[in-house]
């Protein structure tokens, strides 16, 4: 079990030895499921699982400080995990103790199931339902993309409200439960292993001491509890695979050779430039997701502001960054070997993941201008 002051070492030890070795069979399709249980057995999946459940009790910089350090190597590995710790979020603030003892022992891997083909990425909006049916509760629905989709120990499932007034109520949904089903595959642009299926529940009948907080209280936990968690580490996703690509593309561009000039691509002042660039939006983007989790933990005024906007500023950044490493790296960059074409399509995802890009400039610029946000 990792310590508190030693987790990053651990991080570093975990994937230089497992999540680095599987990333390319990642990339190709192939759920995580060594890494996964790798994190689990040294305590990194109960990082921000409370002490009083034998969790590490640790908050947005460390999670962040891990979600970035695994991207770097693997961004399905990264997104998977910070999908876990926003549903930990949840369960830890209204879930049940073997639950989060579960996850604070790194026997439990969690994840959200909010979007829906209905309300596309309004994921706030619901349109399944829940409907009481005796002690019990009765669930239908049918969610787009599940990240973890028939991986996960447990999902944080959002639903219409029971009888209350709001937008949804959040359950938590044991894998393997009659009437859960998954369907289809997951064959995208990027973040390949990280398992995101559509699943359903068909008449999926729960104890309604499944429920996460009110009936009608899931719009506030989403927007209060998952929203800080979800913007914070993907950002973090995309920060670590900046830092990746500018590496890799220095790297590159310092041991390949112009043999006709006697000189290096480094030797070229575009191409350095182009590199000077790549370290200035990578530094940048750093920068402000450490500001970011500063304003979260000391409890700032603008602590709103730069949740909505941190996200958005690394995911554009994230996608500059890796078109510059394919414009350095040139005709190699196509081949896999160099490794900065999984950084490319892997960066993209972050700009259309809900809340996306064009999303959050609505919302900051109506925070901006001091409109509601909704």
């Amino acid at each position: 079990m990792a310590t508190l002051e030693s987790h990053k070492a651990v991080v570093e030890e975990v994937v230089r030895d497992t999540i680095e070795p599987d990333a390319a069979a990642t990339d190709g399709g192939r759920f995580p499921r060594r890494g996964v249980e790798a994190l689990g057995r040294v305590g990194l999946l109960g990082l921000v699982s409370s002490a009083e459940v034998g969790g590490m009790g640790q908050g947005f910089a460390a999670a962040a400080e891990t979600v970035e350090t695994v991207s770097r190597s693997c961004a399905s590995t990264a997104l998977i995990l910070t999908m876990h710790y926003c549903a930990t979020a949840v369960i830890e603030a209204h879930g049940d103790l073997e639950t989060r003892q579960a996850i604070a022992a790194g026997r439990h891997l969690s994840t959200l199931a909010f979007s829906e083909a209905g309300s596309r990425s309004h994921f706030w909006v619901p349109v399944s339902t829940a409907t009481a049916d005796g002690a019990d509760v009765r669930l239908d629905a049918r969610k787009s993309w599940v990240t973890a989709a028939d991986e996960a120990d447990s999902y944080v499932w959002s639903s219409r409200p029971l009888a209350a007034e709001g937008l949804s109520t959040l359950w938590l949904v044991p894998c393997g439960v009659p009437g859960l089903e998954v369907s289809g595959g997951f064959d995208g642009l990027g973040l390949r292993g990280n398992a995101s299926r559509p699943m359903a529940a068909v008449d999926l009948s729960l104890p309604m001491s499944a429920r996460l907080g009110p009936d009608g209280g899931g719009f506030d936990v989403m927007m209060g509890v998952v929203l800080p968690w979800f913007q914070v580490l993907n950002a973090a996703t995309s920060v670590g695979i900046m830092q990746a690509a500018t590496e890799k593309t220095a790297a590159y561009a310092a041991s390949t050779r112009l043999e006709h000039l006697e000189q290096t691509l480094a030797d070229q002042p575009i191409t350095r430039s182009h590199v000077a660039r790549m370290r200035i939006a990578t530094d940048q983007a750093h920068s402000f997701l450490l500001d970011t989790v500063a304003a979260l933990e000391q409890g700032r005024a603008d602590a709103q502001l730069r949740v909505l906007e941190v996200k958005a500023a690394t995911a554009e950044a994230a996608a500059s960054v890796t078109d510059l490493a394919l414009r350095v790296c040139g005709g190699s960059a196509y081949r896999r070997e160099v490794g900065v074409e999984r950084h490319f399509r892997d960066a993209r995802a972050a700009t259309v993941m809900a809340p996306t890009t064009d999303m959050l400039h609505d919302f900051i610029g109506r925070a901006v201008c001091g409109l509601p946000l909704f």
